[in-house]
């Protein structure tokens, strides 16, 4: 006798009762989520229309709500001022920041990931050139927009901030001086967060200055190779600042005693001098070596 298969077995795993429901709740709360994206975007774009046309200072809610043909209330569903019109992107950025560096590879270098969090930033304005050039200069024309943009931007550091502070402790590559679990842990991270951010906006605004032309990435990606070489510039242990990288102690073939040596002397130390030293390449090392030991002894007297 064959054996009875029941209903629910009987259907395919998509169609079944439970599996339908969920997956028709998560369209709807996407769907949901685009409805509420697209009032807020709605919104502001009358806001910025009508602040152009006829003045921040004179424009209200009651105006931008009919602009948008949506009544007082609904406005405030979204916004709680006129000034919050200005800047609708930032909070779903920062959420959207904050996800990458919580899903960041533990062996990439902080600083690294503080670097491809703020750029989540520039692209936001850069996804609309236009808006975002208006934007700026209205806020050059508005005290109390600016101040509503300074704020903003300290919460991109306080989220950096936070999270350098968390990676710091399984950081491998250190500044040399620097002294691990101390007032340097804070200060480090802080400075750090700063910089980046600084450098975004400096970045940032020569573009919106320049009309939203140009490769606006590249130039950002610029910056952080001067953050990079400014607050980071000693390699991993065991690393060499180009070519291959080697292990720890793995002296062969691929790096030379007198490479290791080299780099070691380079990072030594944050506050020592930089010595040059000029030889001819037919000169016996021996003679090169104490010449270096004389200028060295030279400047440590």
């Amino acid at each position: 006798m064959d054996r009875q298969t029941s209903p629910s077995a009987q259907q395919p795993a998509a169609s079944r009762p439970d599996q339908g429901r969920a997956a028709e709740a998560g369209a709807g709360s996407r769907r949901a989520a685009a409805q509420r994206q697209q009032m807020r975007q709605d919104l502001a774009a009358a806001a910025m229309e009508l602040f152009a046309t006829q003045g921040y200072e004179e424009t209200t809610v009651d105006q931008i709500a009919a602009a948008a043909g949506v009544a007082r209330r609904t406005f405030f569903r979204y916004f709680r001022s006129k000034e919050e019109a200005i800047f609708p992107d930032h909070d779903d950025t920062l959420v959207r920041v904050a996800d990458l560096l919580a899903s960041a590879e533990a062996e990439e270098h902080p600083l690294d990931v503080v670097c491809r969090g703020i750029k989540e930033v520039l692209r936001m304005y850069a996804e609309t050139p236009g808006v975002s050039v208006a934007r700026y200069q209205l806020i050059r024309q508005v005290p109390a927009l600016r101040e509503r943009e300074i704020a903003v931007v300290a919460r991109y550091e306080r989220l950096f901030t936070r999270y350098l502070l968390g990676r710091f402790d399984a950081a491998e590559e250190t500044p040399p001086g620097w002294q691990r679990g101390g007032d340097d842990d804070s200060m480090l991270a802080e400075v750090s967060a700063a910089a980046v951010v600084a450098a975004h906006n400096h970045v940032l605004r020569r573009w919106l200055r320049a009309g939203g032309h140009g490769d606006v990435e590249a130039q950002l990606d610029h910056s952080f190779d001067v953050i990079r070489g400014t607050f980071w510039p000693t390699p991993p242990s065991g690393a060499r600042r180009r070519g291959t990288p080697v292990a720890p102690g793995a002296i062969g073939d691929a790096v030379s005693s007198e490479e290791v040596a080299a780099v070691s002397a380079l990072s030594a130390s944050p506050s020592g001098e930089v010595l040059i030293t000029v030889a001819r390449t037919d000169a016996p090392l021996e003679l090169v070596v104490d010449s270096i030991k004389a200028a060295l002894s030279g400047s440590q007297a």
